[in-house]
């Protein structure tokens, strides 16, 4: 199923830094530069007025919306994390994987190994793709 922002499909890709502050909105739906500052700096060394730059920028892509709340500016993505995952992965796997899913998810699994869980949830998927060629 589609989420509500899925015509943002083309948005600039996030910086690790920018990634970072949109993790975080992502976690809160939306926050001001200060809660942004503190959940963002239990992480990594960055100050104040870096992330309310960043954030600046981040409003010229267009990757999140500010809305003025008296003297607060309240920040919040355009684009869902899952959106967000979704474009990572079609560029990723166009770029390094030819355009095969099937090649980037056998990869990844070589990596790291997945849990029991993880298995039969890749099991289920399986099944599901298969159903839907066989209709």
């Amino acid at each position: 199923m589609k989420s509500p922002n899925h015509q943002h499909r083309n948005l600039p890709k996030p910086t690790e830094v920018e990634l970072e502050i949109l993790t975080s909105l992502w976690s809160k739906g939306e926050a001001t530069v200060r809660e942004l500052f503190e959940d963002v700096s239990q992480r990594r060394t960055l100050g104040y007025t870096s992330v309310l730059k960043t954030l600046q920028i981040m409003t010229e892509k267009g990757l999140v919306q500010r809305t003025e709340t008296g003297k607060a500016h309240i920040y919040r993505a355009t684009a869902s994390q899952g959106d967000t995952q979704s474009q990572f992965l079609r560029d990723l796997t166009e770029r390094l994987f030819s355009g095969s899913a099937a090649q980037l998810a056998m990869h990844a699994l070589t990596l790291q190994p997945a849990s029991s869980n993880e298995l039969q949830e890749i099991r289920k998927l399986i099944e599901r793709k298969r159903d839907k060629k066989e209709k």
